[in-house]
């Protein structure tokens, strides 16, 4: 037998968003109490680790994606003690625990950020990118937020603009000051001293941008625009070539790494949007001195026929080189993959399990996001109840991101047993249905399906650290090979609600049982129902 993988490298990565996995004091935001009541639940998924997203002091503007504290837990989630208590939970359960890290920017209350804009001479000066206006008052460049609007705010304490890739209360933060930089690692260590096993690197191509401040150009007429924002959304007209992706970040993802290898069994993962993600990802997990895996918005934009499927995979092995790549379907920030990837009349029974057949069998790690193994649709969240700054400016073209952030569905009960207050967003009524305690009385069920399909891939070799051979012509099934010294696994799936078939002449095939699905082998034709997998080792 081959040596055991780092428990990362085809890990499974359950992420949990605190806000709405559960909440323990009846406030009606969920918290880390409540997640370690939950995590028994999360374990018998079989995955790997949790992913929490954030939990810091935070005035949430952002819902903690605004951070004015690295080493405090806000309030509202709990305590430092209560994180230590989650995280010795999740240990004894088998789990790793990775959190959030969101260093490009900070909540304009942070202490650094309120210091930076008192004078500009004071120590914290240069720790937020600043700029002069123009001769007109305009702010320096044409750099656009993601959150729509400039890039820069107006400051009137130093008559200059301030940087801000997001929210005008998130200013961006200067990495090419060497203090930003170990200020940021001095954090990261006081979570790895706390038993933390990883992190999650929000937006980790845009800590740097470029000092020259140039122009970004427009996308030429007829090219294809960035997939990190809507095509509503003025951003998308711009090449991000100056703003995010600079050269200089590759230094301090080296050094990152150094900081997780002075530590046993730790892991970075990489969220990354740029205009050319492949290319970034393969330069970003490149060799094992930069980020251990990164993932991007490939599979979570709204394109899903099997060819694009086909092509995103094809792409991947052809550019990732040595790198790692992390495959997401969901997650608390794009509209949940069911209805993403929906014409309307899926079987929303069938259909959930067959996307996470999808998701586990390609060459790399996966991240689950909490209640897709439930086959939770997107949530209806009317426009008055909307929280999402995002979604508030966008709309209606842009509903934001409420809809995949409304709390987890514990019981078909008015308030799901996710609180026993007012929930901080509305439990759609529609997602009872789904309610974990209906389906863990069912075996054929989404939830417990998937269950079965994730304690079989774990013991599959080929699906947890195999190269990947994608098999070419197979029209609307997606088909590939994962070889591994220890296996070798013919891959087909057929995501489409049509029959389909394919025939196989290559080297004779035995097929796998164990997994759920329910694809046939007929002499030389491998028959596939709608939403089905068939898999067999050659």
């Amino acid at each position: 037998m081959t040596q055991a993988r780092p428990w990362w490298k085809g890990g499974l990565i359950y992420q949990i968003y605190p806000r709405s996995f559960m909440d323990s004091n009846g406030d009606g935001i969920g918290d880390l109490k409540g997640v370690t009541s939950r995590l028994p639940y999360v374990a018998s998924l079989g995955v790997d680790a949790i992913w929490l997203s954030p939990f810091f002091l935070s005035p949430m503007k952002d819902f903690g994606y605004d951070v004015s504290d690295y080493r405090a837990v806000d309030p509202m989630f709990g305590t430092l003690d209560d994180f230590r208590a989650l995280t010795a939970e999740a240990h004894r359960l088998g789990l790793q625990v990775m959190i959030d890290q969101v260093l490009s920017h900070t909540s304009d209350q942070h202490p650094w950020f309120a210091e930076s804009r008192a004078s500009r001479d004071n120590p914290k000066a240069d720790w937020f990118v600043w700029a002069d206006p123009r001769p007109d008052g305009t702010p320096p460049n044409n750099w656009l937020s993601i959150f729509g609007g400039s890039a820069w705010a107006w400051d009137t304490r130093r008559g200059q603009y301030y940087l801000h890739n997001f929210l005008a209360s998130q200013p961006d933060l200067n990495f090419h000051n060497p203090d930003v930089r170990q200020a940021h690692l001095d954090n990261m260590r006081f979570w790895l001293d706390l038993g933390v096993n990883g992190f999650r690197l929000d937006t980790v191509n845009f800590f740097f941008h470029n000092r020259s401040l140039a122009d970004n150009p427009a996308v030429p007429a007829g090219e294809k625009k960035t997939v990190v924002a809507k095509g509503v959304n003025p951003y998308t007209y711009q090449r991000h070539v100056n703003d995010l992706s600079q050269p200089e970040n590759l230094d301090f993802l080296s050094d990152m790494r150094a900081l997780m290898d002075s530590y046993q069994d730790t892991s970075l993962v990489g969220e990354i949007g740029d205009d050319k993600p492949l290319e970034r990802m393969a330069e970003y997990t490149a060799g094992d001195h930069r980020l251990h895996m990164a993932y991007s918005f490939d599979l979570m934009a709204d394109s899903f026929s099997p060819t694009y499927i086909r092509d995103v995979v094809r792409n991947y092995e052809h550019g990732i080189g040595d790198g790692w790549p992390c495959w997401a379907l969901s997650n608390h920030d794009v509209v949940r993959v069911v209805s993403r990837w929906s014409h309307g009349d899926e079987d929303p029974q069938a259909y959930p399990p067959v996307l996470m057949a999808l998701l586990l069998s390609l060459r790399g790690s996966v991240c689950i996001y909490q209640g897709e193994e439930l086959g939770l649709p997107e949530a209806d969240v009317p426009f008055e109840s909307l929280q999402d700054p995002y979604g508030i400016n966008f709309w209606p073209e842009f509903r934001g991101r409420d809809g995949c952030r409304t709390p987890m569905i514990w019981t078909p009960t008015e308030k799901a047993d996710f609180t026993t207050g007012e929930p901080w967003l509305p439990i759609d009524r529609d997602h009872l249905e789904y309610a974990v305690s209906v389906q863990e009385e069912h075996s054929d069920s989404i939830l417990n399906r998937v269950r079965t399909l994730i304690r079989w891939r774990q013991q599959q070799p080929a699906l947890c650290g195999g190269e990947l051979e994608l098999v070419e012509d197979t029209g609307d099934v997606l088909c590939w090979i994962r070889r591994h010294p220890d296996q070798t696994l013919l891959v087909a799936i057929n995501i489409t609600g049509q029959a389909q078939s394919l025939t196989w002449s290559g080297a004779g095939l035995t097929p796998v049982e164990g997994h759920g699905f329910s694809g046939q082998l007929q002499g030389g034709q491998i028959d596939l129902p709608p939403y089905q997998a068939f898999y067999a080792e050659l």
